[in-house]
């Protein structure tokens, strides 16, 4: 196992770690390791397909709230009630599932339609009759 494994299996704190000793030792190589974890997706999350995600294809959103709900930010994350608790958890783990699955269709979608519509221009394109003569080009005076 490599080191960007072994410090992949650490976490984020461990590379913010190395990254802020890196700048404390040696500016260069502390800029270097950030441009690194931002080109690599590893520290930040990254805009892709219209919606920002994780690199492991996980929303930022999804992120934020498994955050929030494993360090007991906001609100206590116990209402006192073991049933209640794993009742609220499933259900948000299923409405989580359902947006993914929506978000997917919708994606679908709107690739299917611009399908469409790059199909109609290409047979538009092709059933259009040939121009005899170009137009004439500008004269640079």
């Amino acid at each position: 196992m490599g080191l960007i494994e072994k410090i992949d299996d650490l976490g984020k704190p461990a590379w913010i770690a190395l990254m802020v000793l890196s700048f404390i030792l040696f500016w260069p190589v502390g800029l270097a390791l950030l441009i690194y974890l931002k080109g690599s997706g590893r520290m930040f999350c990254s805009k892709r397909y219209g919606h920002w995600n994780m690199p492991d294809g996980r929303s930022c959103r999804e992120e934020f709230r498994g955050w929030k709900r494993r360090s007991g930010w906001g609100r206590s994350s116990s209402s006192g009630n073991v049933a209640f608790d794993e009742y609220r958890e499933e259900t948000i783990n299923r409405l989580d599932q359902e947006q993914r699955e929506f978000r997917d269709f919708l994606d679908k979608l709107r690739a299917a339609k611009d399908r469409a519509e790059f199909d109609q221009f290409m047979a538009e394109r092709r059933n259009r009759p040939a121009a005899s003569e170009p137009p004439p080009a500008p004269s640079a005076a």
